[in-house]
């Protein structure tokens, strides 16, 4: 155990600390106000939060951004039976399959993230065996080893074949699947901020169960405020960054998890080995693209907290908080956070 003291556990709050004088105000604009509305989509609570002349607009461009991800969730759900991603798992090792070019465009995406960062986030994780259930409960011992690697057998992003022209997509394997779980909420909360920007909102915070992104400002000119928190104590701050134009993403397992001892397993599944990843308890990842961050905080989480910090140090206008498992702080070069109570921050 480190003889020091650790730093408080870092993870987004859900939450916005809307604050009168906050840094980085802007000019007071009287006549625009915030409006809000919060859906149940891709399994999980999406608050929108939009900046508009008045409650007509307000509301019909926010109904319009929570249609948009609904609209990209039934095209591209693992669970709904008529997505194009269930069309694809039915027929790996059959056919090829074409699709719209809004998914295969994603799907090519997800897989030059996954060459970026040598597999550590891989799409095809989904063909793996379901061994753990994240219940949170303690668990004798972990699955039977060789039963592990026979589960990964299928794991692969090099395996897929995509071909441009005809728009289709091919799993060469009986028992493949893919799941774009890792990045559709970003990809969602990217879309629907088009879908806002075409209906004339300047400014807003989109939030898809901690997945954040904003842009503009707030009502009274001053940028956006999210909060960063403790989750051993859910309604303190420990920290918070004034934004804007950014995303501000956080996957963490304290959630969905299972012990075995005194190790805690979260459910983000390494690709490579077929076990849950270990070593990082929360990753905050800061970057211009939601879509994009969404998916680093999957790959910070696979590489641990060692080479995980190192990628993210490797890439330009990235910036990441890392949650190790014995309660350390750890942040990338250019992360700058607002604490309270002089917590304190470590940069390898």
């Amino acid at each position: 155990m480190p003889s020091w003291k650790p730093a408080p556990v870092l993870t987004l709050l859900l939450s916005l600390l809307l604050f009168s004088g906050c840094p980085g105000r802007a000019q007071t604009a009287p006549q625009r106000h915030t409006f809000t509305r919060s859906a149940h989509l891709m399994g999980s609570r999406f608050t929108f939060t939009v900046v508009a002349p008045d409650d007509s607009t307000g509301q019909r461009a926010l109904r319009a951004g929570l249609s948009e991800v609904q609209r990209i969730d039934h095209l591209m759900s693992f669970w709904d039976s008529t997505s194009e991603v269930v069309r694809i798992n039915r027929m790996a090792g059959v056919r090829p399959v074409a699709v719209s070019p809004e998914t295969f465009d994603l799907i090519n995406r997800t897989l030059r993230l996954s060459r970026l960062s040598d597999g550590a986030f891989d799409i095809t994780f989904a063909s793996a065996d379901k061994l753990y259930k994240f219940d949170r409960q303690p668990h004798a011992g972990l699955p039977d080893s060789a039963l592990v690697r026979a589960s990964v057998r299928r794991i692969g992003w090099q395996k897929i074949k995509l071909d441009p022209a005809q728009h289709t997509m091919y799993l060469p394997e009986k028992g493949m699947r893919i799941n774009l779980a890792g990045i559709l909420q970003g990809y969602g909360i990217r879309r629907a901020k088009q879908v806002l920007e075409a209906k004339g909102i300047k400014g807003g915070l989109l939030n898809g169960s901690g997945d954040i992104y904003c842009w503009g400002r707030q009502a009274d000119g001053s940028l956006w405020r999210v909060a960063i928190g403790d989750p051993d104590h859910p309604r303190s701050v420990a920290a918070w960054v004034d934004v804007t134009d950014v995303a501000v993403v956080t996957a963490g397992n304290y959630e969905q998890y299972f012990t075995v001892g005194s190790q805690v397993y979260g459910h983000i599944i390494n690709p490579h080995t077929g076990y849950p990843s270990i070593g990082l308890r929360s990753v905050t990842i800061i970057c211009p693209d939601v879509e994009l961050a969404d998916g680093l905080d999957e790959v910070v989480f696979v590489k641990g907290p060692t080479a995980g910090l190192a990628f993210i140090n490797g890439l330009k206008n990235v910036d990441c908080a890392l949650i190790t498992d014995d309660n350390r702080t750890l942040v990338s070069k250019g992360m700058k956070l607002n604490y309270y109570r002089g917590s304190a921050t470590t940069h390898p």
